[in-house]
């Protein structure tokens, strides 16, 4: 289990002794990714925008190029060798996931395009059969929005109401709001795992155990989740988990939907076309069994072979040294940017993951960003798909410098050195 370390208040500032994690060899990681040796605009490459995507090992783009080389055909069609060949590799790569999230069978594990794609699937089956006019659906006020806009979607069409869960102004949901919230009319709620824009960590576990008490079902959306706190699907009782390849070391256009197998057993197919059934008539057809029920046409196999080799190479690392790294450089990070004057971390729920999100006195975060790409530092700055949360955080954006394993203090030390320029040129 992870150590999870509270983050300090935002006046307190904690001095660490030991930057780097014993057990954790950063450095070593680091040649995993050649892209990270690369210079950018002359400087040497700082890249700490992992939560838009993390970069690729070159054991993920190895995998790939392998399936592409040697096995390359299509799934589940052909009798032929290459075609079992991929088939045992993409149902191998389920396998993979399954063992990741710790879900109890591998149909339970559907195969989608990202995170997104798996928060619509389950709006628009599940969620339709049921939600009704004058129900409810529950999220918190610092949902990114591919975890509202389905949701909401899903309500104008129906007739319901989305209802939201308030956070304090560290960025903590405030879980006796939440409790109270969930209503005779409440159908379903969805939380974040990790907060994309603030790192805030969710008591999702205590969430489900609050909303099954009232019959209802839980999305944990682990799109910030998975790659940085256990996933175990059976330890935190959800009944769906949602999760993308890109922000986990793994390739783009592939991300994994758990379901319990009651629940998918009982869902309509969201899309129609090949593989999703066993027949068809012009009478009648008759869907496949879960998870296929759900994967429509070819899938994205060398993805879903790309994403098992990215679970294999995540978790042959030490993870819990690794979690300390990430842990580390953060508290790190959030002394250094701390004696910026000016500067302000929003976000300071305790044990948060990953994030540094921050404002500068009178200068827009998108300047933040230009000065520091002309560095070589990578950030993302604007509102982080999470309008709502920055309306209720009263900032039209932030800059937002968010960490992966492969980070370094020595990175950190470069972002508050560029941080430094940044305010002496508005100054």
């Amino acid at each position: 289990m992870r150590v999870v370390h509270p983050s300090p208040p935002e006046a307190e500032v904690v001095t660490l002794h030991k930057p780097v994690a014993d057990g954790f060899d950063v450095e070593r990681v680091r040649c995993d990714f050649p892209i990270l040796a690369r210079p950018v605009r002359g400087k040497p490459l700082v890249y700490l925008d992992s939560a838009a995507t993390t970069q690729r090992p070159r054991q993920v783009v190895e995998a790939m190029a392998r399936f592409f080389d040697q096995e390359n055909a299509n799934v589940h069609r052909g009798v032929h060798f290459l075609s079992e060949k991929a088939t045992a590799s993409y149902e191998g790569a389920r396998e993979r996931v399954r063992r990741f999230l710790n879900a109890r069978e591998s149909r339970e594990i559907v195969f989608v395009r990202g995170t997104t794609e798996a928060i619509n699937l389950v709006a628009f089956t599940f969620g339709k059969q049921r939600v009704g006019a004058g129900d409810e659906v529950l999220v918190s006020a610092m949902e990114h929005h591919s975890n509202i806009v389905p949701w909401q979607m899903l309500c104008e069409e129906k007739g319901a109401k989305l209802v939201v869960a308030p956070i304090d102004d560290r960025g903590v949901l405030l879980l006796d709001e939440l409790e109270r919230r969930i209503g005779p009319r409440t159908r379903l709620v969805a939380v974040s795992h990790v907060s994309n824009a603030l790192g805030t960590v969710n008591p999702v576990k205590r969430v489900v155990e609050l909303a099954h008490a009232r019959g209802v079902p839980v999305l944990v959306d682990g799109a910030q989740g998975a790659p940085h706190v256990p996933a175990d699907v059976q330890d935190l009782g959800c009944d769906f988990y949602a999760f993308s390849g890109h922000k986990i070391y793994g390739p783009t256009g592939i991300g994994v939907l758990y379901g319990r197998a009651e629940h998918l057993e009982a869902m309509p197919p969201w899309q129609g076309g090949g593989d999703m059934i066993l027949s068809v008539a012009f009478e009648k057809t008759i869907y496949n069994q879960i998870p296929y029920k759900f994967e429509a046409g070819t899938p994205n196999m060398a993805g879903a072979v790309g994403l098992g080799a990215a679970l294999d190479w995540l978790e042959a690392l030490p993870r819990e040294a690794a979690w300390r790294h990430e842990d580390e450089v953060l508290a790190y990070g959030t002394e250094q940017l701390g004696r910026i004057p000016g500067l302000r971390i929003l976000g300071t729920a305790p044990g948060k993951a990953a994030v540094l999100s921050f404002v500068m006195d009178d200068i827009h975060p998108h300047d933040i960003g230009t000065v520091l790409d002309r560095e070589g530092i990578a950030i993302r700055t604007g509102h982080h798909c999470a309008q709502p949360l920055m309306a209720r955080l009263g900032v039209p954006a932030t800059a937002r410098a968010s960490l992966g394993i492969y980070n370094t203090t020595a990175e950190i030390d470069a972002l508050a050195a560029g941080l430094e320029k940044v305010r002496r040129m508005f100054a």
